[in-house]
């Protein structure tokens, strides 16, 4: 059977449970397995590997195969798990299937967002590093000359909160999962319909998994984004535990979940100016979220410094950063910031030392 972790009154008790089918595994008829996003496979492929979830011999087959090992095919067509996981714009699906991320003001108002609508895979990879790239900034102090960051929340734990989302959303909703980003809080939203006779309360206790989405959940499981026994929370707890800061809350209204982080006070700094809360250092680089990519001005920050100027100041800062984190921390894309690299290898203001994999970028 193909739910063999579920009893079938608890099965068949779901409301997305309809025609003998669960709307995770309905088929898809406009999106073909060559369609798919190689990128998302090889993501998934590398994870499931890197965790040890599962062996090379199972991943060394076709897309196809790979599939229907996850059980995302059924009468030979696509599920909408398989759509939703590893197709570019799952909104084909459902309207809605993507994760929103906004900076909030103290009064409220939203100051940027981002929207991240490409596979669940891919998503997964990229919003952590969005969020402390460029919603969060840490406190830095020095210990024996060595830097210290301090965030405000707990990266493992944020990880975690937001994979589950991803994960146990309930996508035929049509809702976005919404990430709001305060100076003082960090809340995490997805739609939810609770297992039967479970409360917000039942989280914070040890509990047996019961997924929404049984196979997107056992991708996420397999690709080591998500535990697979209940203990999600029991790990989010945890490492907000081991830094010191408080444990999150959970609140359910009607069908919107959320789970609230509050920052880490040692990691907040007042503004001296308006004694403000701020969580970011005067000497720290300036970055435009959400840049026009057609602004005429896209390669200066509000320093006026050039875009070459401000990847040279973060590579010295940390050699080994990739392209894709310059992309996100300067808000530019990662095209443009291939160009800005060719161009500075050619003049030879830096060189690359080692390979690709373990080396890093030096400025001559």
């Amino acid at each position: 059977m193909l739910y063999r972790s579920y009893s079938d009154k608890l099965y068949r008790s779901y409301p997305n449970f309809a025609n003998g089918i669960l709307w995770e595994d309905a088929t898809v008829n406009e999106v073909s397995i060559d369609d798919l996003d190689d990128e998302s496979f090889k993501i998934f492929r590398r994870e499931a590997l890197r965790k040890k979830r599962m062996t090379e011999a199972e991943l060394n087959v076709s897309n196809r195969e790979l599939l229907e090992k996850l059980h995302l095919m059924r009468d030979g067509k696509l599920t909408r798990a398989a759509v939703l996981l590893f197709y570019k714009d799952p909104s084909i699906v459902q309207v809605g299937s993507f994760i929103k991320v906004g900076k909030f003001d103290e009064s409220g108002l939203v100051v940027y967002h981002h929207e991240l609508e490409e596979s669940f895979i891919v998503n997964a990879t990229k919003v952590v590093d969005l969020i402390y790239l460029m919603y969060l900034k840490a406190k830095i102090s020095y210990e024996h000359d060595m830097r210290v960051e301090e965030y405000p929340f707990a990266r493992e734990a944020i990880r975690e909160a937001i994979y589950n989302a991803i994960a146990h959303n309930c996508y035929m909703y049509g809702s976005p999962i919404q990430i709001k980003v305060s100076e003082d809080s960090l809340t995490i939203g997805n739609r939810c319909i609770l297992p039967e006779g479970w409360t917000v309360d039942t989280f914070m206790q040890a509990h047996d998994s019961e997924p929404y989405n049984p196979n997107i959940a056992n991708v996420f499981y397999r690709a080591g984004f998500i535990e697979s026994w209940g203990q999600g929370i029991q790990k989010i707890c945890k490492e907000c535990s081991a830094i010191g800061e408080a444990l999150p809350e959970y609140e359910l209204i009607g069908t919107s979940l959320r789970v609230k982080f509050k920052a880490l006070e040692s990691a907040l700094i007042i503004d001296p100016q308006n004694q403000g809360l701020h969580n970011t250092t005067s000497n720290e680089p300036n970055y435009a979220p959400n840049r026009d990519p057609n602004d005429p001005n896209r390669d200066q920050n509000s320093s006026g410094h050039s875009l070459d100027e401000q990847i040279l100041s973060l590579i010295k800062k940390q050699g080994d950063i990739t392209r894709a984190r310059l992309s996100l921390e300067l808000g530019v894309s990662e095209s443009t910031i291939k160009r800005a690299f060719k161009k500075l290898l050619t003049k030879g203001i830096i060189t690359r030392i080692g390979n690709k994999r373990s080396g890093y970028w030096k400025v001559n």
